[in-house]
C-alpha cells in the first residue's frame, strides 16, 4: 500500500507559480485546451468523520428529546439528549450521548424570539450544541444602547442564551478596493454545477445581483459569464453562467494553491466539530472547524439565516470560495469578522440548500477520473469517497500571466479556466504555512 501511495505522489506534478485572476477567486477548476491525464484518486490516512449518524438519531428521537449533534475529536458522533431513554437509544446505536437541560425545540424557540426583535446590524446568533446554548454576538459597530436592548431580549428568553461581544465587524467578504472584475465587485468562485444543459459557477449571492457580468481581467476584455438566480439577503448564493455554456474538463477540481487541486466527489451537510478547509482568492487555503449550524448574521446589507459557523479565517475577496472536507462540498463563503492574521469567525452558505433551491447538481469526480453530476444532497459527508489532490495543468502559462496577472496581487496562482475562456486563479501566497502543512498531513496519501 505504501509503495502504491508513493506512485500516486510521483504522478502529481507541480505547476509553475502563476498570477491571479479574481473572478471567483479561482476556487473551481476547469481544464484548458490541453487535457491532462486523469489523476489517481487517493485515500487519506485519516478516515472521514462519522457524520450523518447523529443527524439520523436526532430525526428519529425528535426535537423535544434531542438538542443537536456533533463529531468529537475521534470522529465519533455525539448527540445531546434530554432524557435517559433517549440516551440509551443513542448508545445502542453506537454514538455517545450527552444529557442537557434544553431541547432543540427550546433552542429554536429562542432563535425565533431573537428574529422577532428589532433587527440590529452587526449581530449574529447560532446554536451551540456543545454548550446547549444559543450564542448571540455583537461586533464593534453595535452601540451600547442596542446591545443593552438585545441583552434584555435574551434575558427574557432564558439563561441558556449567552451574550458575547466580538472584535472586528461582521461583513460580507467582497472587496471593492481591489481591481473590480465584475459589474459588482471582486469575489471567489465556489464549485462548478450543472442543470444538465448548461454549466455554472456556484458563488455567493452578495457578490452581485442578477445580470452582473464577470471578467477574467480588470480591463473587461475577457468575459467569463453572467450572474443569475441569486438570493441575498435571506440566503447567500448565486450562479454565474459560463458564456460558453460548459465548464470543460477538470470541472470537478477545487484549487488549493501551489498548483494543487482537490477532486470533489460529493456534497453533504456540515456537522459541528467537523474539520474543514476553505480556499479563497485572497487568503488561499485555510483550515478550521465547524463550530455551529443554523447561524443568523445581520450584515449591514441584510440578514442571512441558515448559515454554517466556523473558526476558519477569511478576508475581503474570499466571498463565494469553497468550503469542503474529505473531497465533499459543504459550503460557499458568505462573510464574517476578523482576518487571517488575528483569526476570526467565518460563515458559509450550505451547498445542499443552494443546489436544491437553484435546481442544479454539483459536478463531481467519478472513480475513473471522469466527471459527472452529483446525486441529490446527502445527509452524510462520510458517504462519499475522499477527495485527492491533483495537479492543475493547462496551456501556455506565460500567456495567462500576461493577460490575467494583477501586479498588486501576484502570488502562486490557482489556475482555473472555462473551456477556451480562462477563469479563476488565486492572487496571493498562502500566508500561513501551518495551514498548508495541516492540509498536506490530512491528505498525505496524495500530496506531491
Amino acid at each position: 500500500m505504501r509503495h502504491a501511495r508513493r506512485r500516486v505522489v510521483r504522478r502529481v506534478t507541480r505547476l509553475a507559480a502563476v498570477g491571479g485572476l479574481l473572478l471567483g477567486g479561482a476556487m473551481v477548476t476547469t481544464a484548458v485546451a490541453s487535457e491532462p491525464p486523469a489523476p489517481s484518486i487517493g485515500v487519506p490516512f485519516t478516515a472521514p468523520p462519522a457524520t450523518g449518524e447523529g443527524t439520523d438519531l436526532m430525526s428519529r428521537l425528535g426535537n423535544s428529546r434531542t438538542a443537536g449533534s456533533w463529531v468529537d475529536s475521534a470522529g465519533r458522533p455525539v448527540v445531546a439528549v434530554t432524557d435517559e431513554k433517549a440516551a440509551a437509544e443513542v448508545q445502542r446505536a453506537g454514538a455517545r450521548a450527552k444529557m442537557v437541560g434544553h431541547s432543540m425545540s427550546d433552542l429554536k424557540s429562542a432563535t425565533a424570539a431573537l428574529r422577532s426583535a428589532p433587527r440590529v446590524s452587526g449581530t449574529s446568533w447560532a446554536l451551540d450544541y456543545k454548550s446547549n446554548q444559543v450564542v448571540v454576538r455583537g461586533d464593534s459597530t453595535v452601540s451600547a444602547s442596542d446591545w443593552s436592548r438585545m441583552t434584555e431580549v435574551a434575558e427574557g428568553i432564558g439563561s441558556f442564551v449567552r451574550m458575547e461581544r466580538t472584535e472586528g465587524t461582521f461583513t460580507t467578504r467582497i472587496n471593492g478596493a481591489q481591481p473590480i472584475l465584475s459589474t459588482a465587485g471582486r469575489c471567489s468562485a465556489g464549485f462548478n454545477v450543472t442543470d444538465g444543459t448548461s454549466d455554472f459557477i456556484l458563488t455567493a449571492g452578495h457578490c452581485g445581483p442578477d445580470g452582473s457580468v464577470w471578467f477574467a481581467d480588470d480591463g473587461g476584455r475577457s468575459q467569463v459569464g453572467t450572474s443569475l438566480k441569486g438570493s441575498f439577503p435571506g440566503d447567500d448564493y448565486s450562479l454565474v453562467k459560463y458564456d460558453g455554456g460548459r465548464a470543460g474538463k477538470g470541472a470537478d477540481i477545487v484549487a488549493v494553491g501551489d498548483g494543487k487541486g482537490v477532486r470533489i466527489t460529493g456534497v453533504a451537510d456540515a456537522e459541528v466539530g467537523q474539520k474543514i478547509f476553505r480556499s479563497g482568492s485572497t487568503s488561499g487555503l485555510r483550515e478550521g472547524e465547524v463550530t455551529a449550524l443554523n447561524a443568523t448574521v445581520n450584515y449591514p446589507e441584510g440578514t442571512v439565516t441558515g448559515l454554517i459557523e466556523t473558526n476558519v479565517c477569511a478576508e475581503p475577496g474570499d466571498s463565494g470560495g469553497p468550503m469542503f472536507a474529505d473531497g465533499v462540498a459543504l459550503g460557499v463563503t458568505s462573510g464574517g469578522s476578523g482576518d487571517c492574521r488575528a483569526g476570526g469567525t467565518t460563515f458559509f452558505q450550505p451547498v445542499t440548500k443552494a443546489l436544491t433551491e437553484l435546481g442544479v447538481k454539483l459536478i463531481v469526480a467519478q472513480s475513473e477520473g471522469g466527471t459527472g453530476a452529483a446525486p441529490a444532497p446527502s445527509a452524510s459527508p462520510g458517504a462519499a469517497s475522499p477527495g485527492s489532490t491533483a495537479p492543475i495543468t493547462g496551456t501556455d502559462v506565460s500567456t495567462l500571466l500576461s493577460r490575467l496577472t494583477d501586479p498588486r496581487n501576484v502570488g502562486p496562482g490557482m489556475l482555473v479556466i472555462a473551456g477556451s475562456l480562462v477563469a479563476l486563479v488565486a492572487t496571493r501566497w498562502i500566508r500561513a504555512e501551518q495551514d498548508r502543512k495541516a492540509y498536506r498531513q490530512h491528505y498525505s496519501a496524495t500530496w506531491g
